[in-house]
């Protein structure tokens, strides 16, 4: 925010009025600490405070509301404004106390009791207390707002019941057993009551915190608040004074001053950026920007790290939604080719995925068959394996299911129309770009003419996740763990991010069914073996009626400038700030 200040000066005897533009972004110090406050303690190495950090990001927030953000750059910022009751650490993924300092269970597994910090305030200075954690609840479990955290909060097709034990004691009640129950905390952020009572009862709290809020307006509980959103430009965030960690020496968190977010459409610019100093951290990059940073990094001072693979998972899908924008007439007729699993099947086998590995990656993938990552030990299903590509057999397959061939190689339906469709992309994304590219190119030679549709990334998620505007789409999802229980907004026919089919009240297939059966049931098993045995059933059914078509995980490739203390990756999403509290300049 900047103030105008009003300066009267004399020159040649006329009074004159000057007004001297005085801006507030003088650097916010950290709070001493005040007795009472129960602050969460870093096992960090010891920094120092000062500096700017900057990233570069290939798009732009939708949000900086935690509620409905679905976007990968949304929650790459607000996860920086945000903290969560228990946290999953990125670096062991274990869970760890945050905004509870301890919890509790009870004998049957159905009761959760968690003990809050004392003291703690939001970035605004306003108390933290239980009556925040039981609002924040009440507004996820909110069935109108259709927010992505809910599917996570309902156990045994109950919502979780969450009561106010005392002001800083919250009883968190479940229907029924709940495994791994106390990772469901993490990301899910904590809500300023103070600040989004009166929006949420007036039922416009899905429209608050947009891109055009007002920074003062908002507050969370993270070690950064929102100073500045520039359009286009930037976003740039500072620090939270009144962060509830401190580090060994008893200095307050975080070390940074700012961190600011570029908004980079170009990855080759990303990497330009980076060579020249103009930001500190890099991730997300393609496998041949990361080779030509790794022959730079010790003349630029900088180091570069393959972590391997991580959760993310890229994959093509078709629009299966029954519920169509006007005008849609020929995606509706398309839709009889996509709904037909051999349709499916056909172009899984027609895909050339070990291409996509090499091409496009350049080796640092993995090539996928299901959602879940070789990367991902303790719940990959070992017996869904991938066959080798084959599009002699994607041409049985189209045969079985009615299709046939021109005389000029051409693919017709059983009513003589040719199949051809468009495959929406993220212009900001060269890897799925690639990917893309080379789908169009192996589906040819099975005679369907695919066109690539290079959409920028937020006009590519309306079409997806609101109008349905679209035929098919490639897009790649991301963990932030490894547990099952995350993905639940995907699998469950009801879930936010049900990406084919989004808005059912059922289930549209008797397979649907079965998953949907499945991961409720895993929900509520304690014991890993037998929860295993329902997720690998669940993976068994992914991969045969393929909703999705997984096709790579890419390896974590990050960077960092050597001057960045506890630079810490992970290949648990966000890959290189899950710990900004703990990073400084050296």
């Amino acid at each position: 925010m900047c103030a105008l200040k009003l300066k009267v000066r004399s020159i040649l005897g006329l009074g004159v009025i000057a007004l001297q533009l005085a801006c507030a972004w003088a650097i916010v110090p950290p709070q001493p600490v005040r007795p009472g406050e129960e602050l969460a303690l870093s096992t960090a190495q010891s920094g120092k405070y000062g500096g700017r950090l900057a990233i570069a990001l290939r798009s732009e927030p939708k949000t900086f509301n935690p509620v409905t953000l679905v976007d990968g750059s949304s929650r790459e910022i607000t996860g920086r404004l945000n903290a969560d009751l228990i946290h999953i650490n990125r670096a062991t993924q274990n869970t760890e106390p945050a905004l509870a300092k301890s919890w509790k269970v009870s004998k049957d597994g159905l009761r959760y009791t968690l003990q809050l910090r004392r003291g703690v305030r939001f970035s605004d200075g306003a108390p933290f207390d239980a009556d925040d954690v039981v609002f924040s609840f009440a507004v996820y479990l909110d069935e109108k707002l259709h927010s992505p955290q809910r599917d996570l909060l309902v156990v045994g097709d109950k919502p979780i019941a969450v009561t106010k034990v005392d002001a800083y004691t919250v009883a968190f009640q479940l229907a029924q057993p709940y495994a791994a129950a106390e990772r469901i905390f993490d990301n899910i952020a904590i809500l300023p009551r103070h600040l989004l009572l009166k929006t949420y009862e007036q039922g416009k709290i899905g429209e608050a915190w947009s891109i055009s809020a007002i920074a003062s307006e908002m507050a969370g509980l993270g070690p950064f608040r929102l100073k500045e959103y520039l359009p286009g430009q930037r976003a740039t965030i500072e620090r939270n004074p009144y962060y509830w960690k401190i580090d060994k020496e008893k200095k307050r968190l975080p070390y940074l001053d700012e961190i600011t977010f570029l908004f980079v459409p170009s990855e080759d610019a990303q990497v330009i950026r980076f060579q020249s100093g103009e930001t500190d951290l890099i991730s997300r990059m393609s496998a041949d920007n990361y080779a030509v940073l790794e022959r730079d990094q010790q003349a630029r001072a900088f180091h570069m790290n393959d972590l391997g693979p991580g959760l993310e998972y890229n994959f093509l899908f078709f629009n299966l939604n029954s519920v169509l924008p006007k005008g849609a007439g020929s995606v509706a007729a398309k839709q009889d080719w996509f709904r037909k699993v051999e349709f499916r099947r056909a172009i899984s086998a027609a895909i050339d995925r070990d291409s996509i590995t090499k091409l496009v990656y350049r080796g640092r993938a993995t090539s996928l068959v299901t959602h879940v990552n070789p990367a991902n030990k303790l719940w990959l299903n070992p017996n869904v394996r991938l066959a080798p590509r084959s599009a002699d057999k994607a041409r049985e397959m189209l045969r079985t299911a009615g299709f046939s061939w021109k005389q000029d190689g051409t693919l017709v339906s059983a009513s003589g129309a040719p199949v051809e469709f468009s495959i929406l992309t993220s212009s900001s994304n060269a890897q799925r770009s690639q990917i893309a590219t080379i789908i169009q190119d192996d589906l040819k030679q099975i005679g369907i003419k695919a066109q690539v549709v290079p959409l920028e990334f937020r006009s590519l998620l309306d079409r997806v996740f609101q109008t349905h505007e679209y035929e098919a789409a490639v897009l790649g999802l991301g963990g932030g763990d490894v547990d099952p229980n995350p993905q639940m907004n995907v699998w469950l026919s009801t879930g936010s991010n049900h990406l084919w089919n989004l808005g059912e009240n059922k289930p549209a297939t008797p397979w649907e069914a079965e998953i949907d059966g499945l991961m409720k049931q895993q929900l509520s098993t304690l014991k890993v073996p037998a929860r295993k045995r329902l997720y690998d059933r669940v993976q068994q059914l992914v991969a045969d009626n393929l909703p999705i078509i997984c096709l790579a995980s890419p390896n974590i490739l990050v960077g960092a400038k050597n001057k960045v203390g506890n630079f810490n990756p992970s290949i648990l999403d966000p890959y290189v700030l899950w710990n900004a509290d703990e990073l400084f300049l050296q």
